[in-house]
């Protein structure tokens, strides 16, 4: 996927040096996307991750749920995924694979992360997806700005076809969606 043939001069893509697995875990709402195809429009993206059961041959489930439009008034899609901590610890690394669909692996770069895990980037060796993720359905614009210039400027990323992904809660879209514990009051917006 993507296009390698743009990418070839540039240097590879380096992933953070630490991102423990297990604080990685949980719910990450999307808010800026380099989009595959199923990204072009959506709102509400959320990415719940968990560490799969013992015994089972992938070592994350992710469950990507989003709108395919408008938040709230356009269908709920869901695309579960299985992923890959990749290396010899699989504790602590920033390299994974992910399966949207059988039989593709591919690559999950966690290029940011920050200390608290409030928020990520995660990149596609070619440049050609990319994604800015917090732990919140809202991101202030310094920090949203800021990633988006780290894609740009250190990990050498042509933002052309980004964009931000809308994230507009109600009290009723958050229950119908399991997010209750999640998504606080203060940020819904009224009902319509």
């Amino acid at each position: 996927m993507g296009n390698s043939a743009s990418s070839a001069s540039l240097p590879a893509l380096q992933t953070v040096s630490n991102c423990e697995t297990a604080k990685f875990m949980g719910t990450w709402f999307v808010h800026g996307v380099k989009p595959t195809f199923l990204e072009k429009t959506n709102s509400n993206a959320v990415e719940v991750y968990s560490l799969a059961a013992e015994g089972k041959k992938h070592d994350i489930d992710i469950d990507f749920t989003y709108n395919s439009k408008e938040p709230i008034t356009s269908p709920i899609k869901s695309a579960p995924q299985k992923g890959w901590v990749v290396g010899d610890d699989k504790k602590n690394s920033g390299n994974w694979k992910v399966q949207p669909f059988w039989p593709a692996k591919l690559d999950y770069l966690i290029l940011e992360c920050s200390d608290d895990y409030d928020y990520c980037v995660i990149g596609y060796p070619s440049r050609a997806y990319a994604w800015i993720m917090a732990r919140k359905p809202v991101m202030d614009d310094d920090t949203f700005n800021t990633l988006k210039e780290k894609l740009e400027n250190k990990h050498i990323y042509s933002l052309e076809g980004f964009r931000r992904v809308p994230q507009k809660w109600t009290k009723s879209e958050r229950e119908k969606r399991g997010l209750v514990d999640v998504i606080p009051d203060d940020i819904l917006s009224k009902e319509e």
